[in-house]
């Protein structure tokens, strides 16, 4: 899977610049096993970078003052300056990129010129974060190639600050985190206020994390993110007014919610409920992989989805039908929403012997009530980020 990846970027990069390219990085992206929309509430979640990938092929060009991306999947290129300060444009896919030179650019790094042919395999607009990979991935290369020195905390957070100026999107840290952090068969359990994290190994022999991809990206996923966070800051308000000694919003307690709770309002009240409740959950899912406790981690992803579609209210149609379905399921201890919601895919703990089965049913069903032909994702946890040097992975 790596090497076809890794082939068909080359012919890309050969294509393209006429050259060949001189180093590889890839640069994952992540399911997150529970811990939904706690990123931005000092919350805890429970990420995993997968076997899915962005390559990139790069090749310095000393003396060159332009750093030049062709795009394969888009068939698209964009070239700057790298001596010029950079403003967002009407490209997308260039402003992952661009903010995070812009931010590189600001901390008085010196960069030179490249040569980047990228391509991936990590489905766009699925919630697996291929942005993430991309802002991140392009950090890694700069860090590695001119010597900038910068953590691979650095390099999560320029990955998230590119988003937040270039994109306008308020992500958390999680999607970047995982990219870069990833160990192969483990997850990270993160603390989003501190940043402090630790492994716990993803034991679920026999089971499957099979994705299911909707095929649908309602087109009020930004703004409806953002007045997800509108809601959420509106009730962190009120409780802070009214219990100024707590220190992080994962530390109120459901009583403390309870007695602001006509005075934030419904909607406030609802979210914050959601938000304290799946921090308390990402905590016993972790206990439950590292123990082997599959079937409490189904049961932990069931409630989630619920909490999601009906307190946080970012599901749809699509999803909560899938995920009504797939429980139905022989085989199938835990099903939910992923990602940041009105659309992409659901993650479902399956046993082995029945992923088969339930993928061709669940499929079935929803061409029946939709007409959408539903893509599946077989994924296995992965390392982060890293240089891919003929047939050893340096770190």
């Amino acid at each position: 899977m790596k090497e076809k990846l890794i082939n068909h970027t080359t012919e890309a990069f050969q294509t393209f610049f006429q050259s060949e390219p001189e180093s590889f990085f890839l640069a994952p992206g992540r399911i997150n096993i529970i811990g939904e929309h706690v990123d931005y509430s000092d919350g805890f979640v429970l990420p995993a970078a997968i076997d899915k990938h962005i390559c990139f092929a790069v090749k310095k060009v000393d003396d060159s003052e332009i750093c030049t991306f062709f795009a394969k999947d888009f068939n698209e290129s964009f070239s700057f300056n790298i001596h010029q300060k950079q403003t967002p444009v009407a490209q997308t896919w260039v402003n992952y990129l661009l903010g995070v030179f812009s931010a590189i650019q600001e901390s008085g790094k010196k960069i030179g010129g490249l040569q980047i042919a990228f391509s991936s395999t990590i489905p766009m607009g699925s919630g697996l974060s291929s942005s993430a990979a991309l802002e991140c991935g392009f950090a890694y290369i700069l860090n590695q190639i001119f010597d900038l020195n910068l953590t691979k905390k650095d390099l999560a957070l320029i990955g998230q600050k590119s988003e937040h100026t270039f994109v306008g999107v308020k992500c958390g840290i999680m999607d970047q985190f995982a990219s870069v952090f990833g160990k192969e068969h483990q997850v990270i359990m993160l603390d989003c206020n501190s940043l402090e994290h630790q492994y716990f190994e993803a034991n679920i022999e026999g089971y499957s994390l099979v994705l299911f991809d909707s095929c649908v990206k309602h087109t009020h996923l930004t703004s409806g993110y953002n007045d997800r966070r509108k809601d959420v800051d509106n009730g962190k308000k009120v409780l802070w007014e009214k219990f100024p000694e707590v220190e992080k919003f994962r530390d109120f307690s459901f009583s403390m919610l309870d007695a602001v709770r006509k005075e934030m309002g419904e909607t406030s009240y609802k979210r914050c409920l959601y938000l304290l409740k799946e921090i308390n959950r990402v905590e016993k899912a972790a206990k439950a992989l590292s123990e082997g406790d599959v079937e409490y981690l189904g049961k932990l992803l069931i409630e989630t989805h619920s909490g999601l579609s009906t307190e946080f209210e970012v599901s749809c149609d699509e999803l909560d039908f899938m995920v009504e379905e797939t429980l139905k399921e022989n085989g199938v201890l835990g099903a939910r929403i992923m990602g940041g919601g009105f659309g992409g895919c659901s993650i479902n703990l399956i046993k082995d012997e029945n992923v088969d089965g339930v993928i061709k049913n669940i499929s079935a069903k929803y061409k029946a009530d939709f007409n959408i032909e539903m893509k599946v994702y077989r994924v296995k946890i992965s390392d982060g980020i890293n240089e891919y040097k003929r047939n050893e992975v340096v770190i």
